[in-house]
């Protein structure tokens, strides 16, 4: 670990970025955003595959609330003129940038975090994660792309439950409505999610790109105008790459799936 708010480390193929602000419970402030998409843009240029992790006891606890306050109370200048939220863009090169991304979560992954974990696209929860929605007992609304992200994943009812009672919901809980696709004994979250991340990284680049930037806008098309994207895609050109795997395939060199591998 570093005294940086993000550190970044590449094993291999995979790079591994981690919220650094441990007494604070990895809260994120305007500095941590800078880091984060610092470290995120490092990674589209030299990984294949990043994982997204938390020092310390907890993911992430959301949104710096002493800043949110300085920023309510005048003691932030705003911008003179309007942009996009710095939360959604770094949020946006995570979700539909050029690699995935594996979230290890523990501890806390409520608010801001749950945000900024959902933006990935494998999540794995060890048994010690709580995921949550205060913004409501804050007097604040969320607002890193939840209303959007957060209720894909979960559906309406369930986000609207958390937000209006503040209830947290456990591991198992948050395996159920999809927030993670894996439970594991507490401290293990970031060991599953390299695992993880080493498996995707054997894909072809290509493949990668178009799982995690096609699947997502074809489930916002209607069904005629999904099948025209999906047929688009299927129909470009294939790199080198894909015509070698096809050819061990029908060759009988490829390497069986294993099942149950998770």
């Amino acid at each position: 670990m570093n005294d940086s708010l993000v550190t970044y480390e590449l094993d291999g193929a995979i790079a591994l970025i981690g919220l650094n602000r441990p007494d604070k419970r990895n809260a994120i402030s305007d500095a941590v955003i800078d880091a984060l998409r610092a470290a995120v843009l490092r990674a589209h240029e030299e990984a294949d595959v990043a994982v997204l992790f938390g020092h310390g006891s907890n993911f992430c606890a959301g949104l710096d609330l002493a800043e949110a306050l300085a920023r309510a109370t005048g003691q932030v200048k705003p911008p003179r003129k309007r942009r996009r939220h710095n939360w959604h863009e770094v949020f946006d090169l995570i979700a539909r940038g050029p690699i995935p991304f594996v979230a290890a979560l523990h501890g806390a992954v409520v608010g801001g975090g749950l945000e900024l974990a959902t933006a990935a696209h494998l999540r794995v929860g060890d048994e010690t994660a709580l995921f949550g929605l205060p913004e409501g007992q804050r007097g604040i609304f969320v607002g890193g792309g939840g209303t959007v992200r957060i209720q894909r994943v979960v559906g309406t009812t369930v986000m609207m439950d958390m937000m209006l009672t503040g209830r947290l919901l456990g591991a198992a809980e948050g395996l159920q409505e999809h927030i993670v696709r894996y439970v594991v004994p507490a401290g293990q979250a970031l060991a599953k999610a390299r695992e993880l991340a080493a498996r995707v990284a054997k894909n072809s680049v290509e493949t990668n790109w178009m799982i995690i930037n096609v699947l997502p806008r074809v489930n916002d098309l209607s069904h005629d105008d999904g099948l025209f994207l999906e047929q688009l895609n299927s129909a470009r050109a294939r790199p080198p790459e894909a015509e070698q795997r096809l050819r061990e395939f029908v060759d009988g060199k490829a390497k069986r799936l294993q099942e149950n591998q998770a």
